[in-house]
């Protein structure tokens, strides 16, 4: 059985966006890489049905974007609504947050990721 199931071009494209994290997105790998959070294994820039995430928890279902300003425009934001509701109709939970949140209350946001994972796995 193959051990990936997304196309290669999804796989380099995750590859890529993993070597080009902005600050905030290295700022929370940092404390949820290597199970530092709660124990719960996250990976990073990860491809889930043509869609590549920020961050997801495979094991929870949980799939954490951060959104810096450009996803605050009509049509990013639309985008964003719509892939949302794909990943949440395969099961996911999608948080966001804003890169601001990450830079100024890291701890709030790591509290809430691990809220949500609490909640998923019960």
């Amino acid at each position: 059985m193959p051990r990936h199931t997304q196309p290669g071009y999804m796989r380099a494209n995750a590859k890529h966006l993993r070597k080009q994290m902005t600050p905030e997105e290295k700022r929370l790998w940092q404390v949820i890489r290597v199970h530092r959070l709660g124990g719960i294994g996250f990976r990073r820039q990860m491809p889930i049905e043509g869609f590549i995430v920020d961050f997801a928890a495979p094991s929870r279902k949980v799939i954490i974007e951060l959104d810096g300003s450009q996803h605050g425009e009509t049509s990013i934001s639309d985008a964003d609504v719509r892939r949302d509701a794909k990943l949440q109709a395969l099961g996911w939970t999608v948080l966001r947050f804003w890169n601001a949140e990450v830079h100024h209350d890291l701890d709030g946001v790591c509290r809430r990721i691990l809220a949500v994972c609490r909640e998923e796995h019960s």
